[in-house]
């Protein structure tokens, strides 16, 4: 095993086992270990606390969680990582190294109690992701991911940018963006910026009872983006736009606004009011 404080730079470790980043996968492996310390920082670990690590990668990430004392599960899909990951830390009692899509993973069964979950995300698995972990029934305390500067800002967005993904993730958790993080901090650098995104989810669990009544009503919203939402609420549920401007006016919502425009509340109470309309 690799001492820690000595580890391989990314690129040198994938080159000493005759690898490539491969794109089909979205990898883009951190490099830049000044960055570490803000992940680690944002996690906010005590010590012995479990955590979850999506896609360790080379394990840059991991091995700086288990010197700040995490126990670590380390979820990698790719066979020739997890041989990597394998021979690196094959003498450590605080990692246990988990082959598959993280899709796949069910904390109920693979965490023993309270976790947090960190990970650098690609980007065509972010938002399936981050719903597969805060929609389950054992939802981590704290999520700590590195993702597209863009993606962060809109899980993060205010009413007036709101989006289907921000609305997804605010529905269980704060969000808040910890750094941005630039593009030459990775091997190969990607073509965008990222940022440290910290989800901190609710106590009480999702902010509305009936999580799929809430969906179909956003997803209705967001159908049309570009029109004015009595337009898309009625194109979305299959209601005439009179309906959906009488269920607007009910929830004190002007019809002229967009779905971009409505706050959490918004949805909620237009949820509610739908909901209670049904036969």
């Amino acid at each position: 095993m690799t001492e820690r404080g000595s580890s391989p730079t990314p690129r040198a470790a994938l080159q000493a086992g005759g690898l490539r980043p491969k794109k089909r996968l979205g990898q883009n492996f951190l490099r830049d270990t000044s960055v570490l310390p803000r992940i680690v920082k944002a996690m906010e670990l005590g010590a012995g606390e479990q955590v979850v690590e999506i896609g360790s990668g080379t394990g840059v990430l991991t091995e700086a969680l288990l010197e700040a004392g995490a126990r670590v599960t380390a979820v990698e899909l790719d066979d020739s990582l997890l041989a990597m990951l394998e021979d690196r830390f094959h003498d450590d009692q605080h990692i246990r190294l988990w082959h598959g899509s993280a899709l796949s993973f069910d904390p109920c069964i693979e965490c023993e109690g309270t976790y947090k979950l960190a990970g650098n995300i690609p980007y065509y698995i972010t938002a399936p992701l981050v719903r597969h972990f805060l929609e389950n029934d054992c939802r981590p305390a704290l999520l700590v991911l590195m993702v597209q500067r863009e993606v962060a800002e809109r899980m993060t967005a205010a009413p007036g940018k709101l989006s289907v993904l921000g609305v997804s993730v605010q529905i269980y958790a704060e969000a808040e963006i910890v750094s941005r993080v630039p593009a030459a901090a990775f091997y190969p650098a990607p073509k965008v910026e990222s940022a440290i995104v910290r989800l901190r989810p609710h106590l009480s669990g999702p902010a509305t009872e009936n999580t799929d009544t809430f969906f179909t009503v956003v997803r209705a919203g967001f159908s049309a983006k570009r029109k004015q939402l009595a337009n898309s609420l009625s194109a979305g549920l299959g209601e005439t736009r009179e309906v959906a401007v009488t269920l607007l006016d009910a929830a004190s919502i002007d019809p002229k606004l967009r779905a971009e425009d409505l706050s959490i509340e918004d949805w909620k109470r237009l949820t509610s009011l739908w909901t209670a309309a049904q036969p």
